[in-house]
């Protein structure tokens, strides 16, 4: 089969989708593998070690997206990716559709067939693909917080950690999943005064067991949120559905019993955020302030540490790229119901029900699509 992998044209988006030693896998089976030019340079891979690995390397973009038959990125297409599209063509990247209307139906107008990494699931449960960024940004939003938290970046002046006779900072983290777990790790691991919130109490247990009570676990109730939005000096959003759009557990109004400076790092951004005044930035402006409050709502955090980033990520999606190339996305997904919940768009129609339910249009059953 015929693979792609463009340079990531995302704003100070570094990420490649495949590594030399993927790419080195792929033309050992067989396939024809091209990067574009300086693709890899971001993450430390340069166009020599793709050479070396097999990959034939091309400068024209029009002829590495024309020539191809899967398309495998990082994140989700921008306006010009979307329209170099085909229907016969399959794109394996992070999508993130229940947050974006206008790409879901550029993708539906293209006929192709878009299979995202963060609705693929797993045997044993999780989502696989996106395991392994939300661990990167997880521990990037400690930073990222800490940070913010400065007072020459807009907060209130506190250190993390606090010193010998002045208290840490107070933490709260929403949602105790894979990215919630890693920042109160971080967190934690920095010597702040950490409170995870949850609504599962077998997730609850787990997290106080694993940690032996140094972090502090709470269920989740409105009394609760109240509780951490009065006292906490840094909260990060960490609430996750599957495919859906993030609920906004933050409002507006809950901004006003706030502390001026304190922060909000809203890492649901990609699924549209779960605070009511969070909106999409990039590393080249990465925070506002609403009210007193910073927000930062980066929507490609794991970008900023490329090299990390994507040798994580290709060791995940490696196994998947080499099944669509092998089999072609019928079979693979055919084979596999939990491959098969990866697609989302396939010949102008919704195959995900919560990316169709977003936007109030009819979606259709993805086992159909295949059989």
């Amino acid at each position: 089969m015929k693979i792609a992998v463009p340079k990531e044209i995302k704003n100070h988006e570094y990420r490649v989708a495949l590594t030399p030693t993927g790419v080195r896998e792929l033309v050992g089976r067989g396939h024809q593998v091209t990067i574009q030019t300086g693709a890899g340079e971001g993450a430390g891979f340069p166009d020599t070690q793709y050479q070396t690995a097999g990959a034939l390397i091309e400068s024209d973009v029009a002829s590495l997206w024309d020539g191809a038959e899967l398309i495998v990125k990082v994140k989700e297409p921008q306006p010009e990716e979307v329209e170099r599209l085909r229907a016969d063509q399959t794109l394996f990247t992070y999508l993130h559709l229940a947050a974006e209307e206008e790409l879901t139906r550029g993708l539906m107008a293209t006929g192709a067939t878009c299979i995202a990494y963060e609705t693929i699931t797993a045997p044993e449960g999780g989502l696989p693909l996106l395991s392994p960024m939300s661990a990167v940004a997880g521990r990037m939003a400690v930073q990222a917080g800490a940070h913010s938290l400065e007072k020459a970046q807009g907060g209130s002046g506190v250190l993390l950690p606090g010193v010998p006779g002045v208290a840490p900072a107070r933490v709260t983290v929403i949602g105790g999943g894979v990215v919630g777990e890693n920042a109160a790790r971080m967190a934690l691991g920095l010597g702040a005064d950490v409170t995870v919130l949850d609504k599962s109490l077998p997730r609850l247990d787990t997290l106080d067991d694993r940690y032996q009570g140094r972090m502090k676990t709470v269920f989740s109730t409105a009394d609760t949120l109240d509780e951490a939005v009065r006292e906490s000096d840094l909260i990060i959003g960490a609430v996750l559905v599957p495919g859906a759009a993030a609920p906004k557990l933050i409002t507006r109004a809950m901004l006003a019993d706030m502390t001026p400076g304190s922060v909000l790092v809203d890492v649901a951004i990609d699924q549209g955020g779960c605070f009511e005044t969070s909106k999409p930035t990039t590393h080249a402006e990465p925070a506002y302030v609403v009210d007193g409050v910073v927000h930062y709502c980066v929507a490609n955090m794991p970008g900023a540490v490329a090299r990390t980033s994507t040798q994580a990520l290709t060791n995940a999606t490696m196994p998947f790229v080499m099944a669509l190339a092998d089999k072609g996305w019928k079979s693979a997904l055919a084979e596999d119901p939990h491959f098969l919940s990866g697609l989302n768009v396939q010949g102008g129609r919704i195959t995900y029900r919560a990316v169709a339910e977003a936007f109030g249009l009819e979606s259709v059953d993805p086992a159909r699509v295949v059989a």
